[in-house]
């Protein structure tokens, strides 16, 4: 049996998320040097999660299109 298309999953999860988790916060902390090993885990400061955002190419309209024309 095939699985339906809208329940597929597409590349994994490519969309940004709002929330770590806490070990994805303790890698950036530890980055920034706002953790070190033997701090509790409890009460984190907050973490900001950047956005990756990709421009949309323009489409070049052809010159030569346009002169036959």
């Amino acid at each position: 049996m095939t699985i339906d298309k809208s329940l597929k999953i597409r590349a994994g999860m490519i969309r940004n998320r709002n929330v770590l988790t806490r070990a994805e916060r303790l890698e950036k902390l530890q980055s920034t040097e706002a953790w070190k090993e033997g701090d509790p885990v409890l009460g984190l400061p907050k973490v900001r999660v950047q956005k990756v955002t990709l421009k949309k190419k323009k489409k070049v309209k052809k010159q030569d299109d346009e002169e036959s024309k």
